[in-house]
């Protein structure tokens, strides 16, 4: 796919985090991108110019768009990775906003600075959210034959890609164990030959900032 001469410049951390997903797509549809990956010392002049203070922001020839799922989305349209009905590209939202549910509960320990209520909500998590979602989630991609939607890859495909590929790293390889369409449907997607790639020529990931 070409990107029909426009301009692309996605700003971010760097770090996986909100944009990855964003990455991802960028990468599968071989589309050409400026990846700025913000260092710390620079943040808070560059966010004096973002349009609500917050990144990741993608630059459309010249043009700033907030929002990681609406940067998504637009890109999912554009390069053909919403699903191929109306209803399909529904359940893409559905299942996106509801790994954000996931994701949320998740960054909870990650962001708990007091040592026994971070372990507190991290044995919450791992005993209640995790299983609840990862078996929900397990269910629709054995049932769709090893795609989050529909019977080809969309933009969710990528989004669980990431998402499962940070919950391996912070619960370890055997974390997915349990679920082996998910832990197929991660594989499938990081062996897109175009994914395979970036994955190869990305920055090491930095530390995750603790708040």
């Amino acid at each position: 796919m070409t990107n029909e001469n426009h301009e692309y410049k996605l700003l971010y951390f760097d770090l996986p985090g909100k944009a990855e997903h964003i990455r991802y797509i960028f990468a599968y549809a071989g589309v050409e991108y400026e990846d700025e990956r913000i260092q710390k010392d620079k943040w808070p002049e560059i966010k004096k110019n973002t349009p609500y203070g917050k990144v990741p922001v993608l630059e459309i020839d010249g043009q700033q768009v907030a929002q990681s799922n609406a940067i998504a989305r637009y890109l999912a349209r554009k390069f053909g990775l919403l699903g191929q009905t109306e209803w399909e590209a529904l359940q893409c939202d559905v299942l996106v906003d509801t790994l954000g549910d996931l994701q949320a509960a998740v960054m909870q320990v990650m962001k708990e600075p007091d040592p026994i209520k971070r372990e507190e909500i991290r044995a919450r998590v791992t005993k209640e959210e995790l299983p609840f979602y990862l078996s929900k989630f397990e269910k629709i991609v054995q049932e769709n034959g090893g795609f989050s939607v529909g019977n080809d890859i969309t933009w969710s495909d990528l989004v669980f890609a990431v998402l499962l590929d940070q919950f391996e790293s912070m619960y370890g390889k055997t974390a997915l164990n349990g679920y082996p369409s998910l832990k197929g449907l991660k594989d499938k997607v990081h062996n897109i030959p175009s994914i395979k790639s970036y994955l190869e020529k990305r920055p090491p990931k930095s530390p995750m900032p603790r708040h």
